[in-house]
């Protein structure tokens, strides 16, 4: 069954439709790849997603539950992480505190518990820092875990949004240009990272990439936007002969290399 639907999704920017009548399903487990050249419009569909546009026709699902017109704060809560192609992690924090602070909107105890410092509050912090330390020693990052955000090498910054992300519960997982900036070693151990995620957590992950060799090794299915408009969809393999995959990235053919 399918985790997240889009029927029928279009959005306009003033004349200008930048998503047109786009149909996804992608299934629980699934990694799914969504690409296209620049301005296909892939950052729009996340933004759909997530929130922060409301599409000007069709419909959005997670599950049974509609999330056209929802704030982005429920959407998050009704179980959908983001990380972004730029970094936006609190940089002059800790990444122990990185990872906490996302856990809070999950874990809510009343204002009077709060301000007593009652046991349940005193416990519900216990088990939000021992659930931190578990996702950063999975993300390899426990030794880092008293440095600031920002003093981490672009490498581990990648790693640590994700585990954010991930501190929210999510059952889909949109990865935004994860391997934007980095060297060939660090995208191999994101795509196995990316593997054991989905793994681990039986986590669904949509993602957008212009590194074709990503793509192509861990997506087990891709669509292919252009100019708004999906052109194809299908296996990798069937999207790196497809003829209008090829031509919408200016006659290069889109290889697993």
């Amino acid at each position: 069954m399918a985790l997240l639907v889009l029927d029928q999704v279009t959005h306009y920017f003033g004349g200008l439709k930048a998503v047109d009548s786009l149909n996804l399903a992608i299934d629980q487990g699934e990694l799914f790849g969504l690409i296209g050249p620049n301005g296909a419009g892939k950052t729009t569909v996340f933004n759909l997603i997530t929130g922060v546009y409301a599409p000007s026709e069709g419909e959005i699902r997670l599950g049974e539950r509609l999330l056209c017109g929802k704030p982005t704060f429920r959407i998050s809560e009704a179980g959908v992480a983001r990380t972004f192609q730029t970094s936006r992690l609190f940089k002059a924090m800790t990444v122990f505190d990185n990872v906490r602070t996302a856990f809070h909107p999950r874990h809510k105890p009343s204002l009077l518990a709060s301000m007593l410092h009652s046991a349940a509050s005193g416990r519900a912090e216990a088990a939000i820092g021992e659930r931190t330390r578990e996702l950063l020693r999975d993300f390899r990052l426990e030794p880092v875990a008293e440095r600031l955000a920002g003093e981490l090498p672009y490498g581990e910054q990648r790693r640590l949004e994700i585990a954010r992300a991930l501190a929210t519960g999510p059952r889909l997982l949109l990865l935004d240009e994860p391997a934007a900036g980095l060297n060939s070693t660090e995208s191999e151990e994101l795509m196995d990272l990316i593997r054991w995620i989905r793994d681990r957590y039986g986590m669904t992950v949509l993602l957008i990439e212009h590194d074709m060799r990503v793509v192509m090794g861990i997506c087990e299915r891709i669509a292919v936007l252009d100019y708004g408009r999906q052109i194809a969809s299908g296996r990798p393999e069937e999207i790196r002969r497809h003829p209008k995959v090829i031509e919408a990235y200016l006659g290069e053919e889109v290889a697993g290399s």
